[in-house]
């Protein structure tokens, strides 16, 4: 019989077996706002079998059925499996025949929305820098977590750019899209419990980084490169990267 407890079967048991695949595959599932009846209809299976991937260490999906758990969360079989964990992006080779696209303000801010790690560029005394942030879209501005007295808090009050992309290099493929704006510190507190409320997760650099700074976009622009023929037969079905 499965274990049970008071918030139901398996629950506490089922999330300590819990692998890195599972993990991977209730993230991105998670990420791209689906249930498992969604990820199920999509591949062609049951939601119990998607539940089971997710919460069973042991679990080994034959390549078949990865592959559509793959397609049905719009990532590869790679990525689920964690053999592009410790690759830089964009080693492969380059796309047949590739097809470059300016992309559209409502496009990019779409894919503003689908991540959750961007770059912010300044300006420091001792010249440009460029630095990784967790980053949440709140309406129409891009905000981070930081320290009051951290190098990223000086963007308060300067003008900055962000950029975030993704790189599929099992496809060749991939989208940027980057923004500029003047930067604020959010010091609200309505606003400021708003965004804490928002926020997927702590900064991953930890500490005490409660400052809210806030990016509202005067300019916004993106770019996207796919094969050919891959992007042009499956931009009816579903867009690509998401």
């Amino acid at each position: 019989m499965s274990p049970t407890s008071a918030s139901g079967p398996t629950a506490p048991a089922s999330r300590h077996r819990q692998g890195d695949m599972g993990r991977r595959v209730s993230w991105r599932r998670e990420q791209l706002g689906l249930s498992r009846q969604d990820v199920a209809a999509r591949c062609g299976s049951v939601p119990g079998y998607i539940r089971y991937v997710e919460e069973q260490s042991v679990t080994s999906p034959g390549i078949g059925f990865l592959n559509s758990l793959a397609n049905a969360l719009e990532t590869t079989v790679a990525e689920l499996a964690g053999g592009t964990a410790d690759l830089p992006p964009g080693t492969a080779t380059a796309p047949y025949r590739p097809q470059f696209t300016e992309l559209g303000v409502g496009e990019c801010h779409r894919l503003l929305g689908t991540h959750g790690i961007g770059r912010v560029g300044l300006s420091t005394p001792d010249g440009p820098v460029i630095l990784p942030v967790n980053y949440i879209l709140s309406e129409d501005a891009v905000a981070y977590r930081t320290a009051p007295n951290a190098l990223l808090a000086s963007a308060a009050g300067n003008r900055v750019a962000f950029e975030v992309d993704r790189v599929d290099d099992a496809l060749s493929q991939a989208w940027s899209v980057l923004l500029s704006g003047t930067a604020r510190a959010v010091t609200d507190p309505v606003q400021v419990r708003l965004l804490n409320e928002r926020a997927h997760c702590q900064p991953w650099a930890g500490g005490d980084r409660d400052l809210w700074i806030a990016i509202t976009p005067t300019r916004l622009t993106g770019r996207r490169i796919a094969a050919r023929h891959t992007y042009l037969s499956s931009a009816v079905a579903r867009p690509e990267l998401q």
